[in-house]
């Protein structure tokens, strides 16, 4: 919803103000917020009509008559979940709030039923050997190992197409003539897919700079060998709210040191954990970029996606990062192939 503004109240605002907005908009309904923004409740036609029975006036303000308690959704929930919660619950709009339970958006039903077409690409890096899946890797590309009972890869296409996003390019070198017959043109899958061919391993943003046009739109990045839950069309609109050049995603990983770690003091001993657990954010593979990004990738050399944000950082552009809490898996090793499968059905 692009005049999310225009429906926002105080609990100090009026119920004639409050009925201004749910009589002027579509979605029949009022959020009230605090200060920085964050969620308090809302507020319907239904609400205010109790109020008046109850012997409110219109001048009267809204902190006695907004519901308190209103469902909502985290950003990282997905479409297909947010469906579910609404028909479960009756609701046709459902707020959706970020981790300090600002409001982001509000999930209209009705919208996310409707089939959707975004212009931004998507460009997944399929190129790499897979040399830790060797020898399952020998004679097909990571990508195109069978997870779930068919390619990673597809899974993958599967899911940006679900959320509108159809216009693909696959950034392909290891074996890559089996990715582009089981592909095509994509037409199969319901998307469009142009391939950029890779004559030498270029990292992770390297294949980049190989692109015949530049993209107009925000574009995605994402590795060809992640199984993941997450909501493309909430990362999008993160990206832009933010008004960022460049999103990472980010998964929290933990760290246990696997003896007692002796903490000192010059040589006195200050103290000793017992294998102690640390918090790490790692990247997740998945990335949001301007187009102007691509201008700061060498031409048609190994570049890896940690340099370009490095680039970014030193030049004191704005970028941010967008925590993963839903499913993601990187499938880099034969314990997490394995795992991948073990996973699949119950996730996907």
């Amino acid at each position: 919803m692009k005049n999310l503004e225009k429906i926002k109240l105080s609990p100090k605002s009026t119920i004639k103000e409050a009925l201004q907005i749910i009589d002027s908009g579509a979605i029949k309904i009022a959020l009230v917020v605090d200060k920085n923004n964050v969620l308090l409740g809302t507020i319907t036609d239904g609400d205010i009509r109790r109020a008046i029975l109850n012997g409110k006036s219109l001048d009267d303000n809204i902190e006695d008559v907004y519901f308190k308690n209103p469902i909502t959704v985290s950003i990282d929930e997905n479409r297909e979940n947010i469906i579910n919660l609404c028909a479960s619950k009756k609701i046709y709009q459902v707020p959706v709030v970020d981790k300090e339970g600002k409001v982001i958006k509000i999930a209209l039903l009705d919208e996310l039923l409707k089939p959707k077409e975004y212009p931004n690409r998507v460009i997944l890096m399929v190129g790499g050997l897979g040399t830790r899946l060797r020898p399952l890797t020998e004679n097909t590309p990571k990508p195109m190992l069978h997870v779930g009972g068919k390619p990673i890869l597809q899974t993958i296409v599967e899911k940006f197409a679900s959320y509108g996003f159809i216009n693909i390019i696959m950034c392909v070198n290891y074996k890559s003539n089996i990715i582009q017959d089981y592909f095509g043109d994509g037409s199969k899958f319901g998307v469009n897919i142009e391939y950029v061919l890779e004559s030498k391993r270029m990292g992770t943003a390297g294949a980049l700079s190989l692109l015949n046009e530049k993209p107009k739109e925000p574009f995605f990045v994402m590795n060809g060998d992640l199984l993941t839950n997450i909501n493309f069309e909430h990362l999008l609109e993160y990206h832009l709210q933010n008004d960022a050049i460049a999103t990472m995603c980010v998964r929290e990983y933990e760290y246990q040191v696997p003896f007692g770690v002796v903490n000192l003091d010059g040589n006195k001993i200050i103290s000793i954990e017992e294998k102690p657990k640390y918090n790490f954010f790692v990247s997740a593979g998945i990335y949001m970029l301007n187009p102007e990004t691509i201008e700061l990738i060498p031409k048609n050399e190994y570049f890896d996606m940690p340099n370009l944000f490095e680039r970014l950082i030193a030049q004191k552009q704005k970028t941010i990062s967008f925590p993963i809490r839903e499913y993601w898996l990187d499938i880099g090793r034969i314990e997490e192939y394995e795992r991948a499968n073990e996973e699949y059905k119950r996730i996907f």
